[in-house]
C-alpha cells in the first residue's frame, strides 16, 4: 500500500514538472510566433477556451507539450477577430453609439452605419484577416482600412477624428492580401532560387522582391511582398520557409514600403 502510494505520489510529482516545463516552452513558443506574424492585442481567455482549454496557461502547456498545435491556434484567433472583438473598447475610443451594420457589395470589409462605400487596404500596414482594423475617410477615395495599431491611424484620430469609421471584416474573406516578410538566413549559392521555388510550390503570388547581402557578415535577406489569404496561411508559409537550409529568421515586417521594386542582389 505505502509503495502504491509512494509511487503515485511520484508520478504526480513528475506530471506537476512536465507540466511546468510544458508550459514555459509553449508560452515561448506562443509569444514567438505572434512577434514574427507581428500580430498584437489577442484575447487570451477568449482564444484559450476557442481552443477548448480553461485558461491561457493551460492553452500554453498544451502547445508545450505537442497537444495542440500553432496552426489550430492561429485559426481560432482568426475566427475570432472576424467577430466583433474590443467593439465596446472602440465604441468609447470613436466615442461613437454602436449601430447596425450593412455590408458593402463584393466587399471583405463590413462598414457600421453607413451603406456601401469602396474600401481598400490602407499600404502602410497592409492589415490581412484576423488582425483589428479601423477606417479613415477618405477624398474620392473611399474608405481605407488601416490596423488599429497602425501608427498613421494613430496619428490620424488626433488629427482628424471625425474621418475615422468603425469597420470590421465581413462574412466572406476568400480576397488575397498583401503582406511583406523578410528573410534572414547565411547567404548560400541557390538562396532565392530556393525560396521562389518553394512560394511558387505553394502557389503564392509575388508582389515584389528586395534582396540585400552583406559579404563581410555573409547574412542575405530578403524582403518579399507577397498574398495570402489570412493570419493561417501566412503561419503555415513561415513554418516552411523557416526550414530551408540557411535560413535564421522570417518575420513579417510592420509599415513596410509597399513601392519597392524588385532587384538583384548576391542572394
Amino acid at each position: 500500500m505505502r509503495t502504491s502510494r509512494a509511487r503515485a505520489k511520484i508520478q504526480a510529482w513528475f506530471k506537476h514538472q512536465a507540466r511546468d516545463q510544458n508550459l514555459d516552452e509553449g508560452r515561448v513558443l506562443f509569444d514567438r510566433e505572434m512577434r514574427r506574424l507581428d500580430v498584437e492585442g489577442l484575447d487570451l481567455p477568449k482564444l484559450a477556451k476557442a481552443v477548448n482549454y480553461q485558461n491561457a496557461e493551460d492553452m500554453y502547456a498544451a502547445i508545450g507539450a505537442g497537444d495542440l498545435r500553432i496552426g489550430q491556434v492561429l485559426h481560432q484567433a482568426q475566427q475570432l477577430f472576424g467577430e466583433t472583438d474590443d467593439q465596446e473598447q472602440l465604441d468609447r475610443l470613436l466615442a461613437k453609439p454602436k449601430r447596425q451594420s450593412s455590408k458593402a457589395t463584393k466587399s471583405d470589409i463590413t462598414v457600421l452605419g453607413v451603406g456601401n462605400l469602396k474600401t481598400s487596404m490602407a499600404n502602410c500596414c497592409r492589415p490581412v484577416p484576423g488582425e483589428p482594423i479601423i477606417g479613415f475617410i477618405t477624398q474620392g477615395r473611399g474608405v481605407t482600412v488601416h490596423r488599429q495599431d497602425c501608427s498613421n491611424i494613430l496619428q490620424l484620430r488626433l488629427d482628424e477624428p471625425q474621418r475615422i469609421i468603425e469597420v470590421e471584416w465581413g462574412e466572406r474573406a476568400q480576397t488575397r492580401y498583401p503582406v511583406t516578410i523578410e528573410i534572414q538566413a547565411w547567404d548560400r549559392s541557390g538562396l532565392l532560387r530556393d525560396v521562389t521555388g518553394l512560394l511558387g510550390n505553394e502557389k503564392v503570388n509575388v508582389l515584389a522582391v528586395n534582396t540585400l547581402t552583406d559579404t563581410d557578415e555573409g547574412i542575405a535577406r530578403l524582403r518579399i511582398t507577397l498574398e495570402v489569404d489570412g493570419l493561417e496561411a501566412l503561419g503555415r508559409l513561415f513554418s516552411r520557409i523557416q526550414q530551408l537550409p540557411n535560413v535564421t529568421e522570417v518575420r513579417r515586417l510592420r509599415n513596410a514600403d509597399p513601392d519597392q521594386q524588385v532587384r538583384k542582389g548576391g542572394a
